[in-house]
Formats: C-alpha cells, sequence, structure tokens
C-alpha cells in the first residue's frame, strides 16, 4: 500500500471478506472459530472464540498474554491482540461433526493499536513491504519434506519409518499413497494448492509441494500443512515429524523453496538475452544470499539437529554456493524452458522444513533484496565460504549482522540469540548415546 487510494482499495477488500466471513459462518453453522498465530520459534498457537464475538475480534483483536507465548513479550508488558485476518479464513475440513470449526490466521497488535515487533507475521510483513517500494513482489514455492513413523517414539528409542521405500517409488502395500491423499485432499478443502507428491529418498520420509502463491501466502499456507499432516498421521495411527535429521544413515528432511520477484506482470529475474535467462536482478539477489548466507543460517536452520542434516551430505548444501543442476549448492537455478519465461526462478536449498517460515522468508529476501540494492556481482564459486557446522557458529555468524537485526527488529533478533544459546548450552552439555557406546566399557 503505497498511496492512499491503495489504503482505501484494501480497507474495503477488507470489508468484503469480513461480510463474506461472516454470512458463511451463518449459512454453515459453523459454532467455533480457531484464531491461529505463530510464536518466535514457530510453532502454532490457536485460541476459540464465538461467532458472537467475531465482529469484535475483527474491530479490536482478542486480548491475550504475551509473556506466556515465546518470544513475545516480557511479563511487565504481556498484554497483547490478535486481530484476524479475513483473507485466511477456511472451514477445518477434518471437523466434519456439526457444529462445524473454522480457522483464520492472525497478526498481533498492542493495546495502542500499534503491530507488534515480535509477531513473525509482521515481521514477513514488513519485509515484503520493503519489497514493494522497491517494485516487486515476491513468489515461493516450497517442496516440503518429512518422516511418517508407525508410532511416536518413546525417549531415547529408534523411530520406525513406515515403510522402507525409497526415491519416487511405488509399490501397493506402501501407506505412504493413501496418507499423502489424504492430506492433499485436506489442504485443498482449505484452499492450499498442491503442485506434487512423493516418496523421498529415505523410509517413511515424503515430500508434498505447494503451489507458487505469494510469500506471506505461503508461509501462512506451511504453518496449516505442518498442521494437517499431522492430523492426518495421528488419524491414521501414525506420527509425523518435521525433525530436520532423524536418522544418521538417510538424508533430513528439507524445505528447497523456489523463489522469483516478479515487476508486475514482469518476471524480473528473466532477461532473453543473459546467460542461463537470468537477469542483473537475478544475479545481484543470489549475489545477496551467497554474501549473508552464514548469517541467516539461525533463522532457516534454527536447531541443534539441523546441522546434522547441512554436515551430513544427501545433496545438502555445506557451503554458499550456487550452480544451474548441482543439487549440492546452496541455490540452484533451474533449467530454462522456453516461452516459460514466468518460470524464471531460483530455488534455495539451505532451509529445513523446521523453521518458522515467516522469519525464514524475511531473511532470505532482506538478504536478496540487499544484493539488488547494493549491486553485488554474482562470481565463479572459487573460494566458497562455509556454512555454519553447528548451531553455535551459526550463532556466532547471525549475532554479528546488521542485516538480521535489522530485518527481524531488535525484540525478535535478542530473542532469537538468547533462546538459540540457551538451545546450545543444553545440547553440549549433554553426554549422548555415541559418547557411552564408544567410551564407556575401553576407558
Amino acid at each position: 500500500m503505497n498511496s492512499p487510494q491503495d489504503k482505501n482499495d484494501f480497507d474495503k477488500q477488507q470489508e468484503r471478506q469480513k461480510e463474506f466471513v461472516l454470512k458463511t459462518i451463518e449459512e454453515r453453522n459453523i459454532r467455533f472459530i480457531r484464531l491461529w498465530f505463530t510464536d518466535v520459534l514457530g510453532f502454532l498457537k490457536s485460541v476459540a472464540i464465538a461467532p458472537a464475538e467475531l465482529e469484535n475480534a475483527f474491530a479490536e483483536g482478542i486480548g491475550f498474554d504475551g509473556s506466556s507465548i515465546q518470544g513475545f513479550a516480557r511479563v511487565t508488558e504481556s498484554d497483547m491482540l490478535a486481530k484476524p485476518d479475513p483473507a485466511t479464513f477456511s472451514i477445518l475440513p477434518w471437523r466434519t461433526e456439526a457444529p462445524g470449526a473454522a480457522r483464520m490466521f492472525c497478526d498481533i497488535y498492542r493495546p495502542d493499536g500499534s503491530a507488534a515487533a515480535v509477531d513473525p507475521r509482521q515481521v514477513l510483513k514488513r519485509t515484503l513491504q520493503s519489497a514493494a517500494q522497491m517494485g516487486y513482489t515476491c513468489y515461493t514455492h516450497p517442496e516440503i519434506e518429512f518422516f511418517l513413523f508407525k508410532e511416536e517414539p518413546k525417549e531415547n528409542s529408534r523411530p520406525i519409518p513406515v515403510d522402507s521405500a525409497g526415491y519416487f517409488d511405488h509399490t501397493p502395500s506402501m501407506v505412504g499413497h493413501d496418507f499423502r491423499r489424504a492430506a492433499i485432499t485436506l489442504l485443498e478443502a482449505m484452499g492450499v494448492s498442491v503442485e506434487f507428491s512423493h516418496h523421498e529418498g529415505a523410509p517413511g520420509q515424503q515430500e508434498i509441494d505447494l503451489r507458487y502463491a505469494d510469500a506471506l501466502s505461503t508461509a501462512d499456507n506451511i504453518m496449516t500443512f505442518r498442521h494437517v499432516v499431522k492430523e492426518v498421521a495421528l488419524e491414521q495411527g501414525f506420527f509425523a515429524s518435521f525433525m530436520p535429521k532423524p536418522f544418521t544413515e538417510f538424508p533430513g528432511s528439507a524445505m528447497h523453496t523456489h523463489l522469483s520477484l516478479f515487476s508486475g506482470e514482469t518476471n524480473a529475474f528473466f532477461d532473453a538475452g543473459a546467460p542461463m535467462q537470468l537477469s542483473k536482478i537475478g544475479r545481484s539477489f543470489i549475489a545477496g544470499l551467497i554474501k549473508h548466507a552464514p548469517e541467516i543460517c539461525a533463522i532457516t536452520n534454527q536447531w541443534v539437529n539441523s546441522y546434522k542434516r547441512i554436515t551430513g551430505g544427501g545433496e545438502a548444501p555445506a557451503f554458499a554456493t550456487w550452480a544451474q543442476s548441482d543439487r549440492n549448492a546452496m541455490v540452484r537455478i533451474p533449467t530454462y524452458k522456453p516461452k516459460k519465461e514466468a518460470s524464471t526462478r531460483i530455488e534455495i536449498r539451505t532451509p529445513d522444513s523446521a523453521c518458522n517460515p515467516y522469519l525464514t522468508f524475511a531473511v532470505i529476501i532482506a538478504a536478496g533484496l540487499q544484493g539488488i540494492k547494493s549491486k553485488y556481482e554474482l562470481t565463479e564459486n572459487t573460494k566458497p565460504q562455509a556454512l555454519p557446522t553447528d548451531l553455535a557458529e551459526a550463532i556466532a555468524a547471525m549475532e554479528k549482522s546488521e542485516l538480521v537485526r535489522n530485518t527481524l527488529g531488535e525484540e525478535v533478533f535478542e530473542f532469537v540469540l538468547a533462546n538459540k544459546r540457551a538451545e546450545w548450552d543444553q545440547y553440549r552439555n549433554q553426554v549422548s548415546a555415541f559418547e557411552l557406546n564408544r567410551y564407556l566399557s575401553v576407558l
């Protein structure tokens, strides 16, 4: 919204959407509206309200104690408001019994009406506004991998995959077919479009790819996706996990993300006369990602376990490199298809599927935009810098980053650092099964 006219059009659209939501709730006998939002670590939060409260929720928001939410507020400034976004309204298709239930994502505000700086959705909105001021709209398309286990693993036990299949395997006895079909059916019933699905490389590992959408809608869709996958797994008697690397000997779960910038109807990454048909803007965007790669890793790969995937091979990127065909590269440029200019894009292979999608998209887009603003040159991978090999290295790179600090805002930036330092301290003080098995009987 760059002009009064834009704001006026947006407000009118919001009113139409609110009217649609209120009408649908009455017509479909919806009696529970779940308001969803995400904490700083990417965990979904929810509060249910009755239809009678919805108009007030649209106007003023629903109050809650922000000090009880990870990273949201100190006890002395805990009052916050969750305001539902009517554009995200969807009926929950797994609540088939009457009365029905629906959900909307929320933006978080402070009592004075200002946007809460700690809200991950607002963090991404700020970044997308910066892109809009430069004339760009950002579209993303994630390939989300996860594991399906026979049951929730007990403490210190090895998880048991639902199958022993591999990449693209199609076997009559494999439960993954039915699981993916059920999950996709629910996702599409909620307005989340799916492009592909298949078995991934490891036993029990699945992949479902979402269709291209603007970056904010995609982040909302990823949060919906993770919830639906877990719901379907429970319904079928299984257990789904987005843990980046649950097995030493098998590849981990990534969230390879395809990304493009559009200026109006024009793909800003496309240039018919350039190598790989990639424009200067596209090359500078990639250069920004390469230059700032280590400092954004604590966001795109935020868990101790994330670095077992990064350093464990299996086409996971260990260096900040780019390539057209090498799937070990951090940034890949998919092959151009003639007369498909709109599909020109880059693929970022660093993020795992357990990241906070709002913060992850925010730092990725910010790094690329910085490359465009500063006119970074994309050079060959002569001396590529290594990505962090553990969470401690990622923390050290992030805490020196002005780009990440400015993108996240001071409060989110400091919370993430404090939380990740605490996680690393807990991890490095643990005596592992590896140490017991290797040393206990021989030393």
